[in-house]
């Protein structure tokens, strides 16, 4: 892999991060806030959590580690450093 095609793949890969912390972000934001704005007494419950909490950051966090795994399997890749850092040696000597 040359250093174009490197480059490429690492700010597609960054990217592709920046994203899904703007969905997670989106998602916290959306549940947190809007269920969390209620009155207290009007809270639902799920599994002793109140809802906005359960979504939010339970379910919230089993959705996004679920999304990360899929997407680093399908769209990341491993990218040897150490040849372009061998090449480089090579080439000041």
């Amino acid at each position: 892999m040359n250093f174009k095609e490197k480059n490429k793949q690492i700010n597609k890969e960054a990217l592709i991060t920046v994203g899904l912390y703007v969905i997670f972000f989106i998602w916290w934001i959306a549940f947190a806030y809007g269920l969390g704005l209620k009155d207290i007494s009007e809270y639902n419950y799920i599994l002793g959590f109140p809802a906005w909490f359960f979504y939010s950051c339970i379910l919230g966090y089993v959705f996004i580690s679920a999304l990360l795994a899929f997407v680093v399997k399908r769209y990341f890749k491993d990218i040897p450093f150490e040849d372009d850092a061998k090449a480089e040696e090579d080439h000041h000597e």
